[in-house]
């Protein structure tokens, strides 16, 4: 037996696009998330190269960045 309402596309897709979820923060998202990664890889190096209390200070301002993000994706 087949499904017919099936498109090819996974439940939550679906789901999440007959919501109408407006994605007007996407862009700024994938900035801060940009943002969020390079500082981690930055701190990464600086942790190992320079010392430990800059490393841990560039992670902690990069994870700043991400809690933002986590906040603009908890916006309705």
């Amino acid at each position: 037996m087949e499904n017919n309402e099936s498109n090819g596309m996974p439940p939550y897709r679906r789901r999440h696009e007959r919501l109408g979820h407006d994605e007007r923060y996407l862009n700024v998202r994938q900035v801060l998330n940009l943002i969020f990664m390079i500082g981690g890889i930055v701190g990464v190096i600086l942790f190992f190269t320079v010392g430990r209390t800059v490393g841990v200070i560039v992670i902690l301002a990069a994870m700043v960045f991400k809690i933002i993000e986590c906040v603009l994706r908890m916006i309705p």
